[in-house]
């Protein structure tokens, strides 16, 4: 055929291309293997990658389904045939070879659960003393059981099973085994931050429920015989208030939720206080879905009345904004009320003193613990000058559901 020679050429050009293309991408994964340096420097990247693996599988502490993962991570860091993690209770995860042995571990190491001491169990002999099972595992690996400690406790163990077990092997299974012990008080210190934060979230409902439900209740009493249809308006008011602020799922609101929790507090207290109490509110659309914790505004506009408005002559102003600021929204309420002395202020939110806004202390708390405490509440105030608040949050909060 005429054309032969240029299908040849071309055909002889898409695979030079492709040879091209090849050499590229490996002398690329090469280079980029050897910016790591020395052979040092690489074992220490795989080292550290493996923990960063494996801890991110153990967050939630010791469960099967996070051992399962971290254990093969685990297994690399030790190079040994077998790694098993397990709890006070069983086997949590296996990995490896010699499956066989798994109902056997239990029982190799009570005396660890038990003492807390590191067991070395070589292939084919007995297991040492301390009550220790009289068999070894099975003739064909050596056993290394190194306990997990969580404060004074034993928590559970990390075994490691190779065909020898030697020096380097039991320091090496034993520091692995202190890595998930630092695991493990990480997850337990996150939960005891959580159990914190809800209580924090029962403390401030205690504190909204005698005074602002006893003053609410007057205040619809008062409208029974005078304005039959206020009373009801109220008492439904009254009703969707306090289900919102007494409910019991969830760490987290949106903004919207928030503010009509807000709006219906302040028809309440617009029922004892009339005129005294005016507000302005501006906020802008594309915050109203950016989750904040719960009952974090709340309290903001609580002690704004409270202590700002109540204790003046006249009626005074509470406004309310909330701004798009980049990747924050930015809440603002500010009160033309008496003010307060900054020095005490600041005592109060250090918690060396007590005082009547501990609602801000709470919620300035919370704020620090959830977003860091770069994100506190930020209070300008003086007596007889008002009081305005200002609270950021991320927009964007993967890990926090409304």
């Amino acid at each position: 055929m005429p054309d032969s020679p240029l299908l040849t050429a071309a055909a002889v050009a898409v695979i030079a291309m492709a040879i091209a293309v090849v050499v590229g991408v490996g002398l690329k994964v090469l280079r980029s293997f050897r910016d790591l340096g020395t052979d040092a420097e690489r074992a220490t990247y795989h080292t550290l990658h493996a923990a960063s693996q494996a801890g991110q599988h153990l967050r939630r502490g010791l469960n099967p389904a996070g051992a399962a993962k971290a254990s093969r991570h685990l297994r690399t860091l030790l190079g040994c045939e077998a790694l098993a993690l397990l709890d006070t209770s069983g086997v949590l995860a296996w990995d490896g070879a010699a499956e066989e042995l798994k109902p056997q571990l239990m029982r190799l190491a009570e005396g660890v659960l038990a003492g807390g001491r590191t067991a070395v169990l070589p292939a084919g002999q007995p297991a040492g003393p301390n009550g220790a099972p009289k068999d070894g595992t099975g003739g064909r690996l050596a056993a290394v059981i190194a306990p997990v400690r969580a404060g004074t406790r034993v928590v559970g163990a990390v075994a490691a099973f190779a065909p020898s077990a030697g020096a380097g092997l039991v320091r090496a299974t034993g520091e692995v085994a202190d890595w998930v012990a630092a695991q493990v008080e990480l997850a337990e210190l996150d939960a005891s931050r959580t159990l914190l934060m809800e209580a924090e979230v029962r403390a401030l409902r205690a504190q909204i429920s005698p005074h602002f439900i006893y003053n609410s209740l007057n205040a619809i009493a008062s409208f029974i015989n005078t304005d039959p249809a206020r009373a009801r308006e109220l008492v439904v008011e009254f009703a969707d208030f306090t289900r919102y602020s007494f409910r019991r799922h969830g760490d987290f609101t949106t903004l919207a939720e928030e503010l009509r929790c807000i709006d219906r507090y302040l028809l309440l207290e617009r029922a004892r206080f009339g005129e005294r109490v005016q507000v302005s509110l501006r906020v802008a659309p594309e915050v109203l879905s950016t989750v904040i914790p719960f009952l974090s505004l709340q309290p903001l506009v609580e002690n704004a009345v409270r202590h700002g408005l109540e204790a003046k002559e006249g009626p005074g102003h509470i406004s309310i904004t909330a701004n798009d600021a980049g990747a924050f929204a930015e809440v603002t309420i500010e009160d033309d009320g008496v003010g307060m002395d900054p020095k005490q202020l600041q005592s109060m939110l250090a918690g060396h003193t007590d005082g009547e806004h501990v609602g801000l202390r709470n919620v300035d708390a919370r704020l620090r613990q959830v977003y860091g405490n770069d994100h506190g509440l930020v209070i300008e105030t003086a007596p007889g000058e008002g009081t305005l608040i200002t609270m950021r949050v991320p927009k964007s909060q993967p890990g926090h559901d409304a």
